[in-house]
């Protein structure tokens, strides 16, 4: 993995200010390993840019339930073919054109544990679209796109043991038992945080935060 630069919060909304100022709209990708910190890091950028700035994860491009059943998956739901990619991607393309009237995404509800289409409406007015989860700098077909359609990506790092113990609070707290929520974090989170570490060199910037943000 490239060297990490250490970066504040204000100083990463500071960048992603300027991203927006540079174009009539500009899309911000921050993708790193399970339990790093993207989502909150993502929601913290959102608030600090502004009314012109949009949260649209790719978490709300899940495989619904039934589908991951299915295909026999359910027992690793996050992993890169538990994803509609295809969709995501071109979700992307329809925001990176600033079509002329508003993109309608889907949000991932951990309350349900299923993605609900057109919860996330992004109109026009939209000058940075900032876009989070683990697979936006893969190399590999439908995934490769993406970084050509990202103005800017990052890729958030954070001590794995420190993920690790985060990821079985989360998993914990959405009903797991202990023994559960370790198997779950250490086996299918860190197969994917694997592969995930590897895509570190396509960002723009590594980025660790001095109080990293919770999970």
């Amino acid at each position: 993995m490239p060297p990490a630069r250490v970066l504040s919060v204000d100083e990463l909304v500071a960048r992603a200010r300027a991203l927006a100022e540079a174009g009539p709209r500009q899309l911000l990708g921050i993708a790193g390993a399970p339990g790093a910190g993207k989502s909150t890091l993502a929601e913290q950028i959102v608030a600090g840019v502004g009314p012109s700035a949009r949260l649209v994860p790719m978490d709300g491009f899940h495989l619904a339930q039934s589908q991951l059943v299915r295909l026999g998956r359910a027992d690793r739901k996050g992993a890169v073919d538990t994803f509609d990619a295809n969709g995501y991607v071109s979700l992307l393309r329809r925001m990176h054109r600033l079509e002329p009237t508003s993109v309608y995404a889907p949000e991932f509800r951990r309350d349900l544990e299923e993605p609900v289409a057109g919860a996330i409406e992004v109109p026009p007015s939209v000058r940075l679209v900032v876009t989070e989860g683990n697979y936006l700098l893969l190399p590999d077909f439908p995934w490769q796109e993406i970084r050509s359609l990202l103005h800017e990506a990052w890729f958030l790092d954070l001590d794995a043991e420190v993920r690790q113990r985060r990821l079985v609070a989360r998993h914990e707290a959405f009903g797991r038992s202990l023994e559960q929520a370790r198997a779950w974090a250490l086996g299918s989170d860190e197969s994917n945080a694997s592969l995930v570490t590897g895509t570190a060199d396509r960002a723009d910037l590594v980025v660790r935060l001095p109080e990293p943000p919770s999970p």
